[in-house]
């Protein structure tokens, strides 16, 4: 790996600091107001306000008929394959369980990364099949189910098996295939992002447009689904920094539009998602920004050290 994109590593690991401490705050957003979709309009929104000022602001360079021209026509949908894995919290987590939910998303974030990277897909330039990385992906996977193991639930004691008590009617195991989905399309959200970012040219035109269709999509299901309401208390209980929960995480995504392209998708997604979790349990070891109290156990801290090693093999070779 080349130094000048080593250099851009502690820029992509403060990144996932941010977005692990945004999916805390989403998190607090959403118990205050009540309805899911209207929580994430209200992360969303001032995503593509921020983006929209710095565009007006910065409004040079522009893109050319000839860059726009080579532009895939997938590539505006990067925030939306990104957001699949947002829908899928808000409409599937409360029936398969967090650990379970963010250990396949995760797992198949890294190892699609790694195929990406090997076989060239999307424009990545291909590095064919090398095993050092790919033990780096699996020692991050088993990283992942170690760390994800432990929920807030079972550290209070209770069973997974009151939940399936609780009668969803539907296996929640049915639903794991619709969550790797989500968890490629998360990975390959990145790519398109970085190749609309070399299309428009200008990075906040770039992440205003990425964001615009899955603002769209919020507001449209909100609209649909208006109830339940916050009530009043509800709303009086949102903390000044809870709707910043959406800029927070959107740090991520803007690196993935300036750096996908120079560390490749398996370093770039492989550290912002080991920076994430071990924030993450951070945050709930010490029942940070809200969070309900777990303690980082064996489990966990053995989960993160089999994640920083995999990121080794994925970053070095």
């Amino acid at each position: 790996m080349p130094v000048n994109a080593a250099l851009l590593y502690p820029f992509i690991l403060a990144a996932g600091v941010l977005q692990a401490l945004g999916n805390s705050m989403n998190a607090q957003l959403r118990g205050r107001l009540v309805n899911p979709w209207l929580a994430a309009t209200a992360s969303f929104l001032p995503i593509v306000f921020v983006f929209a000022t710095l565009f007006f602001i910065m409004p040079t360079p522009l893109p050319t008929l000839e860059t726009l021209g080579k532009m895939p026509w997938y590539a505006p949908l990067g925030g939306v394959a990104g957001a699949v894995a947002v829908f899928g919290g808000l409409a599937l987590i409360d029936k398969v369980g967090a650990g379970p939910f963010n250990g396949l998303t995760l797992t198949a974030n890294i190892l699609a990364s790694l195929a990406m990277d090997a076989f060239g897909l999307f424009g990545l330039q291909g590095g064919g099949f090398k095993l050092m990385p790919w033990l780096g992906g699996l020692l991050m996977a088993i990283g992942v189910v170690f760390i994800a193991r432990t929920t807030a639930d079972k550290a209070d004691g209770k069973d997974s098996g009151d939940e399936k008590e609780s009668g969803h009617g539907l296996n929640p195991k049915l639903l794991y295939p619709f969550i790797v989905v989500a968890g490629i399309l998360q990975a390959v959200g990145v790519v398109w992002n970085s190749q609309l970012r070399g299309a428009l040219v200008n990075p906040w035109l770039a992440a205003t447009v990425s964001f615009l269709p899955v603002v769209f999509i919020f507001v449209l299901v909100f609209l649909l689904r208006p109830t339940p309401l916050p009530t009043k208390q509800d709303i009086t209980g949102v903390r000044w920094w809870m709707p910043l929960a959406g800029i927070t995480g959107a740090v991520a995504v803007f690196g993935g539009l300036l750096f996908v392209d120079k560390v490749g998708a398996g370093a770039f997604n492989g550290l912002l998602i080991t920076a994430n979790l071990l924030t993450s349990v951070a945050l709930d070891h010490f029942g940070w920004v809200g969070m309900k109290q777990v303690k980082a156990g064996p489990a966990r801290l053995g989960g993160a050290a089999l994640m920083v090693a995999g990121i080794v093999l994925i970053s070095v070779f």
